[in-house]
């Protein structure tokens, strides 16, 4: 398992390397031209950049979550925060307050992520629990898919339903400097936080009630590491729609790449994550299509198989 783990990732930086070819059709890394420069510097790069800091973001939100819940098929969609981000987004587009690259944008899917949090905090009771967190977070899931579909079928007018509607499909294309300027920060806040709460994440190899004698607030590490995740959601959803099982698909390939201890865990799941968007996005470019297609598609072709198997195995054991 460890071998195919090192050769999915070996691939997935060959892909990266393609994509940081001049054209896609050469393996030439430099651009070769003014044309080839500007293509590189306000198409590729930012693109490149904002696929990684997603697939950060993506990483260390899941292996958070599974720390956290105990659970390593959790992953960032099943606390509801990433409807909730989108729900916000949506909904000031639909009314205009905002512009699609405004800075407010990212305040209020942080909002909505936040919200979220708020009610997945208070609906899980004084003393959260995994199972119940999971429970309280796939329907606030629900809700929020169902108000988002409201949403789109009240739009204006047909382009703008298939506007957000492919927005919600997840893709960093058609984006520049200006949506990597949006994630950047929120991502620096939330390795900060990740940063002050590590010897809690460190005691995440003993059993709940052993953390609870080792003198923690755990009430509130709890809570500001959930606060971490809501941040990381909300500036994915706001920067690149709705991805999927990247938070689910990181944390498993570090596992099996034998790095186990929780900091350790958490900080090589959001590089692999950043490493396995950007090359999925690769190969969504080199797919000939006449659309290309979506990104958050495609992660979802490859991470609902991978759900399947994690299920199988462990039903087996």
């Amino acid at each position: 398992m460890m071998i195919r783990s090192f050769v999915i990732l070996v691939f997935a930086l060959m892909l990266t390397l393609w994509h940081l070819g001049s054209g896609g059709e050469s393996w030439s890394l430099l651009p070769r031209n003014e044309l080839e420069t500007f293509i590189f510097n306000e198409i590729r790069l930012p693109r490149i950049i904002l696929a990684f800091c997603n697939g950060v973001a993506l990483g260390l939100a899941g292996s958070v979550l599974q720390l956290l819940l105990r659970n390593p098929l959790a992953e960032p969609g099943i606390t509801g925060i990433a409807g909730g981000a989108a729900l916000a987004t949506v909904a000031t587009l639909y009314l205009g307050a905002v512009g699609p690259v405004s800075w407010w944008l990212p305040a209020v899917g942080l909002l909505g992520g936040i919200v979220t949090l708020g009610l997945l905090w208070l609906l899980s009771g004084r003393q959260p629990q995994g199972i119940r967190i999971i429970l309280v977070g796939v329907a606030l899931s629900a809700i929020s898919g169902a108000l988002i579909a409201v949403v789109l079928n009240l739009a204006p007018n047909p382009f703008a339903f298939q506007e957000w509607a492919l927005w919600l499909m997840g893709s960093v294309s058609n984006r520049g400097w200006a949506y990597v300027w949006l994630i950047l920060p929120l991502l620096i806040v939330s390795l900060v936080l990740l940063m002050t709460q590590r010897h809690y994440i460190q005691a995440q190899i003993f059993d709940e009630p052993t953390v609870q004698t080792l003198g923690f607030n755990e009430a509130w590490s709890k809570f500001l590491l959930l606060l971490v995740t809501a941040l990381l959601v909300s500036a994915s959803v706001v920067t690149a729609g709705i991805i999927g099982f990247i938070g689910l698909v990181a944390p498993h390939l570090v596992r099996l790449l034998g790095l186990r201890r929780p900091n350790q865990l958490i900080y090589y799941s959001g590089a692999v994550g950043g490493i396995l968007l950007v090359g999925v996005d690769a190969l969504v470019q080199t797919i000939d299509t006449r659309v290309e297609l979506q990104l958050g598609v495609v992660i979802a072709l490859i991470g609902a198989p991978w759900l399947l198997l994690l299920l199988h195995r462990s039903g087996r054991t």
